[in-house]
């Protein structure tokens, strides 16, 4: 469920993108002379953008979970738990 969810961010993201960067918002200014090659651009790079943005959340998956581990390692260390502190759990 997680990768769907991934994949959906990192589309709607690239679509952004795609969007932003496209001519009709720039009067057309910077259409090549083959239309063809302009929109080969434009699918490859937006594959690319998928890739990376998929990549990049799956970066920030893995950084919160040693982000995680690292905040609960001293607690493990000592073997303390909330009840030993007399913390609500």
């Amino acid at each position: 469920m997680q990768r769907i969810i991934d994949l959906t961010l990192s589309v709607l993201a690239s679509m952004a993108a795609f969007l932003l960067s496209w001519p009709f918002w720039r009067d057309f200014e910077y259409w090549p002379e083959s239309h063809m090659a302009w929109w080969i651009y434009f699918v490859l790079g937006f594959v690319l953008a998928v890739y990376v943005f998929y990549v990049f959340i799956g970066s920030l998956h893995i950084l919160f979970l040693h982000g995680a581990d690292e905040a609960a390692a001293p607690a493990v260390a000592n073997g303390e738990t909330a009840a030993d502190k007399g913390q609500r759990s």
